[in-house]
């Protein structure tokens, strides 16, 4: 549908409705009687309640069919009503009095925050309040419950994403993230399930509540310690070890209790072994805080504490402690701290074992018996006081998502919908999500079988039909006459079979390429022309005046002028972090770059040449006289292989603008592994562009800024595993490096290496050189060995990253608003500089 001015709500809202059959029966049989629609009365709308509105209406216009039926005011019996709207009852308590009450619902409304998926937001907009004691020492809810007791076939969710500052004084949009399923089971909603339900929230509170314990017995150990210098227990342990450590010779110790040393030596038979009582545990911390201002002596003698002449201190300091006494004390902190540990492990899986009942509450099959599938996505990309919609609307017949973006309909896929729609990571987010039941017979797998067009046009009005037949018979014209300008140039290729034809014969030029070069310059600015045909075709449409007073030329004339404007302007821009123009179009990077006028000219010509923009009758004459212009430029006007460079740049531009945007968008999703191969080669690419000018790649400093975090984080993430001790987790670890990190750190050694980047290896470098002085089991010393040398080794030879995924070209339009969303997740509102 054809975005005419801020209409884009509009098209998401009325294709949503469009893909579901029973609506389209619905809406396109409808008739009333003339007199009753004499006295029908337009009404004015508010855009941001456009689907409430529209299904007022809707509910309106149904309802008069339903009175001429005879069924006055019986809403019961209109078809939309039925479609698209349910019931729930609400029950509770206010001021000690029971209430119940039963509600219609159309769009069903959801809070976003506080929320981190649709389950959540459901069950908080179903309970409201919380139980508490009364005066008579019974539970009374303060609160209410809402159930569903009618569920319609269309379930629609409005998700409330706008809220309204009172210190700004206006509204702000909310972009956290929210997750939703493809399938919503309800049935943990409806008023059926009360009871079982009511009895799984009660276990899950109680399950809640352990768990909030828990985490508060197990922050003792991970922030131990009293006002701002917290810390986790085992790693004080672990420091307080190695410090006492350095105290005593590298010697066994002398037992493996905790018995005094001196009984060790003078018991004939084995001591009695004792756990550490909490007095001695105190006691051995006091100890080893005296070792932290103790000064070393020879082995030979006890280790002497400095006296102080004036004052004596207010807790007792021992003055001095023999290396046996020293021994007990790391005794008595080795087992402290392995007691410690299995405390938190203990603790962490406690947690993780009560999290998991938690999320299988409701795996009940009895609570899997209502499906709802996810119909359609509605989206919203930009601010509260503007932006821009579209739909995602899942295709029966196909098993795929389409992506419905004003004219543009594209094959779209489940993971594009989740970075598109969940937010949080970008400013688009969805904001009303459709499901359909699937078991009703209005979406019946029937509904979707071959030939349900033609049943449901032969089901319309007469005037319907004769109007689909009309515009079917002027499609088939324009592409007989299609075909016949395709045969023809056809034939004009198979007179010349002797030389190789190019491109140019699809804009019907009769001379032949003579080389490579040519058709790969053809073949670069016939994609460039496609990729900004929806800026064309807008052109075009600007030029109906001029077409219909002096025909084709003069139409041409009017819209390649009033474009090479428009882009010229747009090229003279002062960018900003969230806004780069050379994204929007091939001719604002010519321009920005000073491309030879001739480049700019031809390329310009080619857009309106391009055979995608065959609409109508004014496009194909001027695109085929767009075409005979391109014959006449002859071979010494234009240099071609310049021609080709300028669009292989181009080409090259956009490719590394791809991969910094989803190496950026992946960091921020913290997916550091495939953020960091995306980044590496967007900076590896755009050092071509750059070598040619500083304006024709992207920004150097940005890319090797999240370069260098991604692989620190990445390091990182490959120490923790290293030091698991787990096989699986260790080899997992050694092979990140070995094949990202290591090779990535090469790259940036062998470049032009900034000081941030040699800081960031030598930090990397020391991580793992650390592990030399440590004990470690033999497995780990021998990986240890064969890595390090490759890391220290600053030779590039043989090093082989592999290529990132492929990614699908993004229109113009998609490309900038994405652009967008992450400079300003980046940068924020202001204007900044990046190191």
């Amino acid at each position: 549908m054809k975005n005419i001015g801020n209409t884009c709500w509009f098209s998401a809202v009325i294709q949503s409705l469009f893909q579901l059959p029973e609506f389209r029966r619905l809406v396109l049989s409808y008739s009333l009687p003339e007199s009753v629609l004499e006295n029908c009365q337009s009404q004015s709308q508010d855009v941001s309640e456009f689907t409430h509105k529209l299904l007022d209406w809707l509910e309106d216009a149904f309802q008069l069919a339903v009175n001429v039926n005879g069924n006055s005011q019986d809403k019961s019996e209109n078809p939309m009503v039925q479609l698209f709207y349910g019931t729930f009852l609400t029950e509770g308590i206010h001021e000690g009095k029971t209430f119940s009450k039963i509600e219609t619902f159309g769009q069903y409304p959801l809070q976003v925050n506080g929320y981190k998926n649709l389950h959540g937001c459901l069950e908080g907009a179903m309970v409201e309040g919380e139980t508490e004691p009364s005066s008579s020492n019974q539970s009374v809810k303060y609160g209410q419950e809402r159930w569903f007791t009618k569920l319609p076939p269309v379930l629609t969710f409005e998700l409330s994403r706008f809220e309204f500052n009172q210190s700004l004084g206006q509204p702000e949009k909310i972009h956290n993230k929210l997750e939703f399923p493809q399938i919503i089971y309800m049935d943990r909603f409806l008023y059926g399930n009360k009871k079982l339900v009511q009895a799984k929230r009660e276990k899950i509170k109680k399950l809640k509540d352990q768990i909030t314990v828990l985490q508060q017995k197990l922050e003792r150990y991970t922030r131990y310690g009293s006002g701002a210098s917290r810390f986790p227990l085992p790693d004080m342990l672990q420091y307080v070890l190695e410090f006492a450590g350095t105290r005593l010779p590298r010697a066994a110790p002398c037992t493996q209790d905790l018995t005094p040393v001196a009984e060790c030596q003078t018991s004939e038979t084995p001591p009695t072994q004792s756990r550490v009582t909490v007095t001695q545990a105190e006691s051995a911390k006091d100890v080893a805080s005296a070792l932290a201002t103790s000064h070393q002596e020879p082995n030979n003698k006890p280790l002497q504490f400095p006296r102080l002449p004036v004052k004596v201190p207010e807790g007792h300091v021992p003055r001095e402690i023999t290396k046996d006494e020293i021994s007990l004390v790391v005794a008595c902190l080795q087992r402290w701290r392995e007691e410690v540990e299995q405390d938190i492990k203990d603790l962490n899986a406690s947690i993780a074992l009560l999290s998991q009942s938690i999320d299988q509450m409701y795996s009940d099959p009895l609570l899997h018996q209502v499906p709802y599938h996810l119909h359609a996505v509605l989206v919203h990309e930009g601010q509260a006081n503007a932006g821009h919609y579209w739909a995602y609307i899942y295709n029966q017949p196909r098993k795929s998502w389409l992506k419905y973006n004003d004219i543009s309909v594209t094959e779209s896929s489940w993971e594009e919908l989740e970075r598109d729609s969940f937010g949080g990571l970008r400013n688009a987010s969805a904001y009303c999500l459709m499901y359909i039941n699937k078991k009703l017979p209005h979406f019946a797998a029937a509904d979707y079988v071959n030939g349900q067009t033609q049943r449901e046009v032969e089901s319309l009005p007469l005037e319907l039909q004769h109007y689909i037949q009309e515009d079917n018979w002027r499609l088939e014209q324009e592409v007989a006459e299609w075909e016949e300008q395709s045969s023809k140039m056809a034939q004009m290729d198979q007179s010349s079979p002797a030389e190789s034809q190019d491109l140019s014969s699809d804009l019907g030029q009769e001379r032949s390429c003579s080389s490579s070069s040519e058709r790969m310059a053809h073949s670069l600015s016939s994609e460039h022309a496609m990729i900004a045909k929806e800026q064309t075709a807008q052109a075009i449409a600007k030029t109906a005046d001029a077409y219909e007073k002096a025909g084709g030329l003069a139409a041409l004339d009017k819209a390649f002028h009033e474009e090479y404007s428009r882009l010229y302007s747009l090229s003279t821009e002062t960018p900003t972090p969230q806004n780069d123009p050379r994204l929007q179009h091939v001719l604002v990077y010519f321009l920005q770059n000073n491309a030879p006028k001739q480049v700019v000219e031809r390329t310009l010509l080619e857009q309106f040449a391009d055979k995608n923009l065959s609409y109508d009758e004014r496009s194909i004459s001027i695109m085929k006289v767009a075409r005979a212009k391109l014959k006449e430029i002859g071979p010494d006007e234009v240099d071609m292989e310049e021609y080709k460079k300028w669009h292989e740049d181009y080409s090259l531009f956009r490719k590394v603008s791809i991969y910094l945007l989803t190496g950026l968008e992946l960091y921020q999703n913290k997916q550091y592994y495939e953020a960091l191969t995306y980044l590496v080669y967007a900076y590896q690419s755009n050092l071509t562009l750059r070598r040619k000018g500083a304006n024709r790649g992207a920004n150097a400093s940005l890319i090797a800024l999240y370069r260098r975090k991604c692989l620190l984080k990445l390091n990182d993430a490959a120490a923790a595993l290293f030091e698991s001790s787990n096989e699986l987790s260790v080899d997992e670890g050694v092979n990140i490096l070995n094949e990202l990190i290591i090779p990535c750190m090469h790259l940036l050694i062998s470049s032009d290496t900034s000081k941030d980047d040699l800081d960031a290896v030598e930090v990397m470098r020391n991580r793992w050189c650390a592990y030399l002085g440590k004990d470690m089991n033999e497995d780990l010393q021998l990986k240890l060995s064969e890595f390090l040398p490759r890391l220290l080794d600053c030779s590039s030879e043989g090093i082989v990253l592999k290529e990132p995924p492929k990614i699908r070209p993004n229109s113009p339009y998609d490309l900038c608003s994405r652009f967008a969303a992450v400079m300003e997740s980046i940068h924020g509102a202001s204007t900044v500089t990046v190191k």
